[in-house]
């Protein structure tokens, strides 16, 4: 079977031959790292820091040095108190997975309920499921039809057994906004000690974040969805809050996570992140134009489409679009055959060839889920790069309309 989709994929990289234009809107699930990432990332494999962080010799001692300055920087940009309260972890799966599991197992003889929303990222979902295995129980909290949690359900779910809370701060498949600091008072109102967990990962770059306002207790952020490098994501934990070990191996310089750090992905990381916030606001209002720019004029082309999610309150790279009578995964292979690359439904869904569990629960039929498109903008994007999208986009959905119609398949 493996060897029958390898000589797939290989017929069909064959027909991405002599493409002009390619557009990269698929940041939701990787993204390109741009030169000057790569650039800062160089000298850290061979030249300099290459050391162990841990060992007392001049690499080692570059490592540690590196490393606890790039803690330093991505404190200040989540607005966390100090560099000790950062941990670095391979990425947003491992950092929910440490911030969940961790936090359940030390706080079980306080309770074991776990609260989430019907939308947290897969990763959230499924780590949460799995401590059912240890005798935690999970409450899904209901949103609207925009994304947006239903704050009066929180409040009815929140009792002295609820240990956790976990909510993302915008989520990854719709862009809403959470309103992250209303739901953390409404926690902390009913139960001081339940703990208050926010994926940020699609927050971070894109909307003010600050934990120490938000009074977030763990917070996870994510380096490729700033153009950083995959395997690199950092999980914030409040002075003060503590949780368990959930990962052993040699000792470290960070104690949630054992071993040798990875010195060039966390620069990489960083360089990103300094990218990112070093003209905030001018990068999102780019990202923001652009996304509207793609919105409307899609819009102004086709018709019998969805737009999912809220138009306010909104993360300013994401778009979501529900496209009737044009299959998602096939409307993905029409159009990277033209060079434009997005995804189809849930990023992590897509090959179970599920609907998104966002956008069902959002209030989406099996028909509008499975037909949706995910685009996400990024400072790199230009206005050619959209209105090429908009020049392919149309003819690709009415191709496989056509397609659709001349089978009676629906």
């Amino acid at each position: 079977m493996v060897a029958t989709m390898v000589e797939n994929v290989k017929e069909l990289l064959k027909l991405h031959n002599n493409l002009t234009h390619e557009v990269y809107l698929d940041n939701e699930n990787s993204s390109i790292v741009p030169q000057e990432v790569l650039d800062a990332m160089l000298p850290y494999w061979n030249k300099k820091a290459y050391g162990n962080p841990t060992l007392t010799h001049k690499p080692g001692w570059e490592a540690f040095e590196t490393i606890m300055n790039a803690a330093n920087k991505i404190s200040r940009y989540i607005g966390a108190k100090n560099l000790e309260e950062l941990t670095f972890t391979p990425g947003e799966t491992e950092a929910n997975n440490i911030a969940i599991q961790g936090a359940a197992f030390l706080q079980k003889t306080k309770g074991k309920k776990i609260v989430i929303s019907e939308i947290e990222p897969i990763n959230v979902i499924q780590t949460a499921a799995l401590m059912s295995k240890f005798g935690f129980t999970t409450t899904k909290i209901p949103v609207n039809n925009e994304g947006f949690l239903n704050l009066k359900k929180l409040s009815e779910a929140i009792d002295n057994e609820t240990i956790l809370v976990s909510i993302a701060s915008v989520n990854n498949e719709i862009g809403t906004i959470q309103p992250i600091k209303e739901a953390i008072d409404i926690v902390k109102d009913k139960n001081p000690q339940t703990l208050f967990h926010t994926d940020a990962s699609d927050a971070y770059g894109r909307i003010p974040l600050n934990v120490e306002n938000l009074g977030v207790d763990i917070a996870t952020v994510s380096s490729f969805k700033i153009q950083g490098p995959r395997g690199m994501g950092a999980l914030y934990v409040k002075d003060g809050i503590n949780l368990e070990r959930i990962i052993e191996g040699s000792i470290g310089t960070q104690k949630l996570w054992p071993g040798i750090e990875n010195t060039p992905l966390i620069v990489g990381f960083t360089k990103a992140s300094e990218l990112a916030f070093e003209n905030f606001e001018a990068t999102t209002t780019k990202m923001r134009l652009l996304r509207d720019k793609l919105v409307e004029g899609i819009f102004a082309n086709l018709v019998d489409l969805r737009f999912n999610g809220p138009k306010n309150k909104r993360s300013p790279d994401n778009a979501n679009i529900s496209i009737l009578r044009a299959e998602g995964e096939a409307l993905t292979i029409e159009l990277s055959l033209n060079g434009v690359y997005v995804s189809s439904g849930s990023a992590c869904s897509r090959r179970l060839l599920q609907p998104s569990h966002v956008l069902i629960a959002i209030g989406r039929i099996f028909e509008e889920a499975h037909g949706s498109i995910l685009m996400k903008t990024t400072r790199y994007h230009t206005e050619d790069d959209i209105s090429y999208v908009l020049s392919v986009l149309p003819t690709a959905v009415n191709r496989i309309r056509g397609i659709v119609g001349s089978t009676g398949v629906h």
